[in-house]
């Protein structure tokens, strides 16, 4: 049995996730996975809007990809800890027997929002603008709910939820003194 403890960092997209976990797994010195980087084109419902209307059921959001390496880092791990950016805490059902801890970036949905405009222009191509509209457009319609509903899925589980806007530093510092004093 491992006595490797997984942080799940949580939040809405452009609340900040990938940027903590590689903060925190570089100022620990520990392994860190992110939620997108085994995602696939199975890994959404089809009709998002409709999952939201439907109860918006974070359980259909399938990462088997994800769970696989989580479940291998575990296995073959010596450190205490292991850091992942997990957007639903521990609400999915295959991923939270395998989550120990739950930190909710529960941040502004206009900073979020900012955050993935931004994103989209510093990496402009072709498409960029006609992408942030046609996201934009999602965002107005659906997107914004379904953001609100899975933090408020993620609240429910949280063991440290942070709503206030701070810089990375100051973010990653709070968070350490908190595993620091927490995760044992």
């Amino acid at each position: 049995m491992s006595n490797t403890k997984v942080v799940a960092i949580s939040g809405t997209s452009g609340s900040g996730k990938t940027t903590i976990v590689k903060a925190l797994a570089k100022e620990f010195s520990r392994p860190f996975l992110l939620f997108d980087d085994h995602i696939d084109k199975n890994t959404y419902p089809q009709n998002m809007k409709n999952w939201l209307i439907n109860g918006a059921n974070v359980s259909l959001i399938k990462t088997p990809k994800f769970v696989t390496a989580l479940e291998s880092l575990i296995s073959k791990n010596s450190n205490d800890l292991i850091f992942i950016e997990e957007p639903f805490g521990k609400e999915r059902e295959s991923m939270s027997s395998l989550i120990d801890y739950v930190v909710l970036l529960d941040q502004p949905m206009e900073l979020c929002l900012s955050r993935i405009i931004k994103r989209h222009t510093e990496q402009p191509d072709s498409d960029s603008i006609s992408s942030i509209s046609n996201y934009l457009d999602k965002y107005e319609d659906h997107y914004r709910d379904i953001y609100i509903s899975a933090v408020n899925q993620v609240r429910n589980n949280a063991d440290l939820i942070l709503n206030e806007v701070a810089s990375i530093k100051d973010t990653t510092n709070h968070i350490s003194n908190w595993l620091k004093n927490n995760a044992k």
